[in-house]
């Protein structure tokens, strides 16, 4: 089989058919007998849902029309199961369930009830079938899905990855917070509660101090580990694809960082890569963070920890709500223009202003019995040249040195990344 992947597609306006990325990479992505994007926006009309108190970042909506226009870039697999799914709470969340519906796109990860959220979807190739599976470690808590019961129906919403994180201290570290807590009370009703019987007492070599637990140990360090639910939930849907599918892909949305260099992946994001393909899945493509990650090869298997955006188009928001006005001390009198410039410090900093979320590849890779044969990769640029209303859409890269940097950080991973000659890049493992 034969798979093509891109990461965000932050879709805000038509993208008219005479646009020259269409016709270069179309022919590119539509190689794969499976073909992958990440569908970063909800779809509803202008004023149709109201805004949630919350959102991904900046609150995303599109027209319904703009799948089609990514249909025609060649993808036929998708998932919305992303920070930005609720950004119209479950009105936008149930409209965009409705336009994938009906837009024959393969889906999965967003649904009406968490056993539906979580289930593997197939898509049916001349050369085999295909699982999706879609999980997302960075959402609002009121995101994530609920199972329906024997009485109520679930609650719509994502297939979260839940993740529990607890401080070690040394002991006198420790003590230190309990010490503190004591002089602030910012715990007050939890220690009522545990007072009261509702919850247990802490150990002494534990202490929390707001929602932060700590615990004694030799030395300072984070720790962190997966809900132990939400990864038993992946492994069983990874079984269930086993049953029905020839490759299944894993689709990994995470905005996390370990440190101040945001192209590396998080210790638990490798963790929870490689024991998806330790359970059986066979290619893990990961978007979020809104630049490239390192690729790696696991077990013969590709794990692309991030493939950055394939369309960026955050100045051309049409419309916001209030809430998002005045977060920077504007009301929606001012313009949209207002406002983006308000928030990027008068176009400065941003997304749209630093080059490396408008550097991007195109992986093509080809199968034999499961297990990857070959990987190319094709540079792309959403800088948009010379015509800014094309800032944020993809061409293929005529400066291409930004592959040497994926080079570098993919390097510690055992893949090595050169030219081929024909402006495409090939992986070696």
């Amino acid at each position: 089989m034969r798979f093509t992947a891109v990461g965000d597609a932050l879709i805000q306006c038509r993208i008219p058919d005479c646009f020259p990325g269409l016709s270069e990479l179309a022919p590119y992505i539509s190689q794969g007998d499976v073909r992958f994007f990440n569908l970063e926006t909800t779809l509803c009309r202008e004023g149709e849902c109201f805004a949630s108190q919350f959102s991904g970042g900046t609150y995303l909506r599109a027209n319904p029309e703009t799948l089609g226009d990514l249909k025609k870039f060649g993808f036929n697999m998708t998932t919305f199961n992303n920070n930005h799914a609720m950004d119209f709470s479950y009105g936008g969340l149930i409209s965009t369930l409705d336009c994938l519906q009906n837009s024959g796109l393969v889906h999965t990860g967003v649904a009406l009830d968490l056993d539906t959220a979580s289930a593997p979807v197939y898509l049916t190739t001349k050369n085999g079938v295909a699982a999706l599976i879609s999980v997302n470690f960075s959402f609002e808590p009121s995101m994530m899905a609920g199972k329906k019961s024997r009485v109520y129906p679930g609650r719509p919403g994502v297939n979260g990855i839940r993740t529990e994180r607890t401080v070690q201290l040394t002991q006198s570290g420790v003590d230190y917070i309990k010490t503190l807590e004591a002089e602030i009370n910012l715990n007050a009703e939890e220690k009522l509660d545990r007072k009261s019987g509702y919850l247990p007492e802490l150990p002494d070599n534990e202490a929390e101090l707001g929602e932060l637990r700590f615990v004694a140990g030799d030395n300072n360090r984070k720790i962190e580990r997966i809900c132990p639910e939400d990864m038993k939930r992946v492994e069983n849907s990874i079984i269930e694809a086993g049953k029905k599918a020839d490759y299944i892909i894993i689709s990994m949305h995470t905005h996390q960082v370990d440190s101040m260099h945001s192209e590396y992946p998080t210790a638990l994001s490798v963790e929870f890569a490689r024991r998806c393909i330790d359970m059986g899945a066979n290619a893990v493509i990961g978007h979020g963070p809104h630049l490239l990650r390192p690729i790696e090869i696991y077990k013969d298997s590709p794990i692309f920890y991030s493939l950055g955006d394939f369309i960026l188009q955050l100045y051309s928001v049409e419309s916001a709500p209030e809430d998002f006005y005045a977060r920077y001390g504007l009301t929606s009198e001012n313009s949209m223009y207002d406002l983006l410039k308000k928030r990027s410090k008068n176009f400065t900093i941003g997304l749209m202003e630093d080059k490396r979320m408008l550097q991007s590849v195109i992986p093509i890779w080809e199968t034999e019995n499961k297990k990857l044969k070959r990987l190319t990769l094709l540079p792309i640029s959403l800088a948009g040249g010379e015509n800014k209303k094309d800032l944020g859409l993809p061409r293929v890269a005529k400066d291409a040195s930004f592959v040497d940097h994926l080079a570098k950080i993919s390097k510690p991973y055992g893949v090595t990344i050169r030219p081929d000659g024909t402006g495409c890049y090939v992986c070696e493992w």
